[in-house]
């Protein structure tokens, strides 16, 4: 079963920013290690939330609005596609993504297979 892992930092990225240079090494090394575990079928960073572009279809016409579709400090910072057992599993992996010991949070979603 493929689940969604939705990270949404909340600071952590500010700070990791502030570990000295040889802990922020640990965490990227932690951050590779659990994109090349078995299960990742993608994951990525994504760019700040104010490189967004949202786009709404409003009575037929589109409208493209600069910026994240949600409040600032809700916005998606990275996600991890994951093929688990279950969900069990999907959040024990969850809880190894080292941005959660810095505030971050992960949603973990099933993804509708069709």
């Amino acid at each position: 079963m493929k689940f969604m892992l939705q990270v949404r930092f909340h600071g952590a990225d500010k700070a990791i920013a502030e570990l000295s240079a040889g802990d922020q090494e640990k965490v990227t090394a932690e951050f590779e290690e659990i994109r090349r575990s078995s299960g990742v079928l993608d994951g990525n960073q994504l760019q700040a939330a104010g490189t967004a572009a949202t786009v709404r279809v409003d009575g037929g016409q589109p409208r493209v609005s600069a910026g994240p579709a949600v409040a600032a400090g809700s916005e998606l910072d990275g996600y991890y596609l994951y093929d688990a057992a279950g969900l069990d599993a999907a959040v024990a992996f969850a809880q190894r993504i080292p941005a959660t010991r810095f505030g971050a949070s992960v949603e973990v979603r099933p993804v509708l297979e069709r």
